[in-house]
């Protein structure tokens, strides 16, 4: 029983892990963003680096959505598991494994309406509408 309850708590540790950190770089990019065009920081896509406007834009825009969406989902994170408190370690991975692939498909869903975001703003080319 002590053996499941410690399994339940480092599930519940590792699927806040993703919220958290989205909530993290989310706010430290509405802040603090990568000012230049780099090659290992940043939301980096062909659109994001085609010049200084559309880096900045993407960087900021990116952090906000992220803060919002670890945010919400922090309580679909907890409360399926505080449905499977005390059952068998199966049950409770398989429960931490859904939320987590639910995590993961928000996080990388989010690089669409960053991309959207930035065709509404700009043209094909970087230029503000």
């Amino acid at each position: 029983m002590i053996a499941n309850i410690a399994f339940w708590i480092f599930v519940l540790a590792f699927d806040l892990l993703l919220p958290g950190v989205m909530i993290g770089f989310g706010k430290e990019f509405m802040k603090n963003p990568p000012r230049e065009i780099n090659p290992g920081y940043g939301y980096r896509t062909t659109m994001s680096s085609k010049n200084q406007e559309t880096w900045d834009f993407a960087q900021r825009y990116m952090g906000e959505v992220w803060y919002k969406a670890g945010k919400v989902l922090l309580i679909p994170s907890i409360l399926p598991l505080l449905l499977v408190l005390g059952r068998d370690v199966g049950t409770v991975g398989l429960v931490g494994m859904i939320a987590c692939g639910v995590q993961l498909v928000v996080m990388l869903g989010s690089i669409a309406v960053v991309e959207r975001a930035l065709r509404k703003t700009f043209d094909k080319n970087g230029n503000k509408l």
